[in-house]
């Protein structure tokens, strides 16, 4: 990938070169490798720990292939769509199950078993095996999703193209998203953790687990196995005292029960809708 790494930096650096075969010829590569799964924005460690590594380039390919593309009308039954960008195909081979009008583009891998129900996956994205990504949850460009995560009924993963930042979104394995939580600016969400209805969390959103004696604060990062809801905190502005969301560990998910059990009794536990 070394090649492929040093031309699309230089066509990063001058966007001359986006004009040459040469360079178009990597960008629509790296697209078709993200599209395969065989390259990703972003790889996990290894099994043994480790961090994310975030491959910059990877991203800044996804970014380049907008300009070298040309608009054209696609037509799907009685829906007609005007972009640069090519829908995925062959889901039937991909074994991946789409409900109508799900999207996905082309440029965004699904592993077997992924379930889109009516939804939008975008370019770069990356959604582990037996992901459920549920009715108008949006996985923004180049976010990262594990194996097993459940994304409830409009839950948004923000994208990394617009405004254009250096990390993804990362949803870890086994991971519970729950309805309508908005989860942007490159955090990430930490093995089979559950993130109650509504919860918002940006790279700069204080995360405080307030299970112990003196809370303990995170910024952009929830750990595994957290119970995650809503919550607020005080902040002093000129004009007074306010509020201004923030989002509480209330605790941990039992490890006794069932996994699949466990993302809504999870929150039961705590007393905390689905």
């Amino acid at each position: 990938m070394s090649d492929l790494q040093t031309q699309i930096e230089a066509a990063w650096a001058d966007r001359a070169l986006l004009q040459t075969p040469e360079t178009k010829a990597a960008i629509e590569h790296v697209i078709e490798e993200l599209d395969k799964g065989r390259l990703r924005v972003a790889t996990p460690p290894a099994e043994d720990g480790g961090e994310w590594t975030i491959n910059e380039w990877v991203k800044k390919a996804v970014i380049l292939y907008f300009p070298i593309r040309q608009m054209n009308t696609q037509e799907v039954g009685p829906f007609e769509y005007h972009d640069k960008m090519l829908l995925k195909t062959d889901y039937a081979g991909q074994q991946v199950r789409v409900v109508p009008p799900a999207v996905a583009r082309y440029g965004a891998f699904l592993a077997p078993g992924v379930i889109l129900m009516p939804s939008y996956t975008n370019i770069g994205a990356y959604v582990g095996e037996g992901t459920m990504v549920d009715t108008w949850a949006t996985v923004g460009s180049c976010a990262q999703v594990g194996k097993g995560v459940h994304l409830s009924g409009g839950v948004g993963l923000g994208g990394v193209l617009e405004p254009v930042q250096a990390a993804p979104v990362i949803i870890e394995d086994g991971a519970f998203i729950g309805s309508r939580s908005i989860l942007v600016e490159g955090c990430r969400i930490g093995k089979e953790a559950v993130i109650g209805a509504g919860v918002t969390i940006t790279g700069s959103t204080k995360i405080i687990d307030v299970t112990g004696p003196e809370p303990k604060e995170y910024r952009g990062y929830v750990p595994p196995r957290s119970v995650v809801i809503p919550g607020s905190i005080a902040k002093q502005f000129p004009a007074g005292e306010y509020q201004v969301p923030c989002a509480l560990i209330i605790g941990q998910r039992k490890p006794s029960t069932d996994l699949k059990t466990s993302l809504n009794d999870a929150l039961r536990d705590f007393g905390v809708s689905v």
